[in-house]
């Protein structure tokens, strides 16, 4: 997510960080290059001219002439104004209400509307444990309904069925009077999309609003789209009172000009923001930590957040209390580590919200390749246990029956073997909780690309940096 911004934006910075002092001269150039950057992001114009003039009027100003490190200086100026532009911070959603707290959905067709209310009646469950009953009032889409309850089931949230012979009005109500009887906490109503704004979806929706009074209405919209989105939300907001925004498929947007420029052109929040097809795959949206990641500076919360909600806590306790007593690392436990990246979104979005990262060259991030991982799963998946438990026992016979089996080369297998033998190290090193040991094994570790480093693009590593 925001790649091509962050390069260019980190690109820009580096020219300005040698520099020993900052004059109105090479402010106004690396603003040259910010407002490219934004423009070539699909930020709306409005928003770019607005941000250039603020940044422009604190820079030139005596913010970074009397600082110590101009150029960092600048950089503050930066990611404050990038945090205003997106919301000072996170606008939860607003639940007081007598129950069922009643969230209405809204979005064009083909936004990812009925798999967000899947998303969030698992984040409301799970992170808020609140009760929740989702409906679909969708009569139009052949199959929304069906989807809808596909979802609740793999959610574990109560569904509310529906038949595409019924007005959504009736729908609507009958949800409401059973999500009471139910005792349940919110109630989340899908509605219908079209491929575009019309008078009828929008005449049908505002009748349902009205209806219900929710305490939220969410418009779901597609990230990818960019500056469309905010013009499309701010359509809906006219129309509709929303109170915030849902952006999806943000992990599939590589240029971020839809986070960028809907709290600017609708006035609303951003309050969620989905980052992949997997039922957990929705995020508040926290300004402060999206400019950090736009910035290449990390986002830290969010990485351990995500580690405390989607890493086993007692398979890492079982591994931590193993090495303590001296017991060897084996490919078991290797095989499980790899597994624990991979729920938390694979090596690409670990590094995504990993301080640092843009000080990369440009374009390393993107030669992360998920695809060494699995293949890494394999060949282990492929041994016995006896092979993963004392992998010295590999011989040539075992190799090639190892290799056949996960549809592999040898040179797959060996590297893989390598890889394991230095975490192997590394884990010693760690026996009695010496970190300052683990950090050294850490940073005398090949470089990644060489024989031990962490697997990367072209079946190779990251290049050495």
């Amino acid at each position: 997510m925001f790649d091509n911004l962050t390069e260019r934006l980190s690109g820009t910075f580096r020219k300005l960080t040698g520099k020993a002092t900052l004059t109105e001269s090479n402010i106004q150039d690396a603003l040259r290059e910010v407002r490219r950057a934004l423009l070539e992001a699909d930020v709306a114009l409005p928003v770019v001219k607005d941000f250039i003039d603020r940044v422009s009027l604190r820079a030139v100003g005596q913010e970074v002439s009397k600082s110590l490190s101009p150029g960092q200086a600048f950089i503050k100026i930066v990611q404050a104004e990038l945090e205003a532009i997106m919301g000072k911070a996170n606008a939860e959603l607003d639940l007081k209400a007598a129950p069922p707290a009643i969230i209405l959905m809204a979005g064009l067709q083909g936004a990812g509307k009925t798999t967000t209310v899947g998303k969030l009646a698992r984040w409301l469950k799970t992170r808020a444990n609140k009760k929740v009953m989702v409906v679909s009032a969708d009569v139009y889409r052949p199959a929304a309904i069906q989807q809808l309850q596909t979802l609740a089931g793999e959610v574990g949230v109560e569904f509310f069925p529906s038949e595409t012979g019924q007005a959504p009005e009736v729908i609507a109500k009958n949800a409401v009077a059973e999500a009471k009887r139910q005792f349940m906490d919110v109630l989340l109503v899908d509605t219908a999309g079209r491929l575009a704004i019309d008078e009828q979806m929008m005449a049908e929706i505002s009748s349902l609003h009205a209806q219900l009074d929710p305490v939220e209405t969410l418009f779901v919209v597609d990230a990818m789209t960019g500056q469309d989105a905010a013009n499309t939300a701010k359509a809906f907001n006219d129309a509709l009172p929303l109170t915030g925004v849902v952006l999806t498929k943000a992990d599939g947007d590589a240029r971020g000009g839809a986070a960028l420029s809907v709290r600017h052109i609708t006035g609303k929040p951003i309050k969620f923001i989905g980052m992949g097809e997997k039922p957990d795959a929705l995020e508040p949206f926290y300004p402060d930590r999206i400019a950090s990641r736009i910035l290449g500076m990390g986002d830290v919360l969010s990485l351990i957040e995500e580690a405390e909600q989607k890493v086993d806590k007692k398979k890492a306790e079982r591994l931590a209390k193993k090495i303590k007593k001296g017991k060897g690392f084996d490919l078991e436990d290797f095989k499980e580590q790899l597994k624990q990246m991979q729920n938390m979104g694979g090596v690409a979005s670990i590094m995504d919200k990993m301080p640092g990262m843009g000080a990369l060259p440009p374009g390393a991030a993107g030669m992360v390749d998920d695809s060494q991982f699995r293949r890494m799963e394999a060949i282990i998946n492929s041994m016995t246990m006896r092979e993963r438990v004392n992998p010295d026992i590999l011989n040539g016979s075992r190799k090639r029956r190892i290799t056949q089996g996960s549809g592999t080369q040898i040179q797959d297998l060996n590297r893989l073997l390598k890889q394991h033998k230095q975490m192997q190290k590394m884990m010693k090193k760690m026996k009695g909780g010496k970190m300052a040991n683990m950090m050294r094994g850490l940073g005398g570790m090949q470089g990644p690309g060489g024989p031990g480093g962490f697997p990367g693009a072209g079946g190779g590593g990251f290049p050495r940096f």
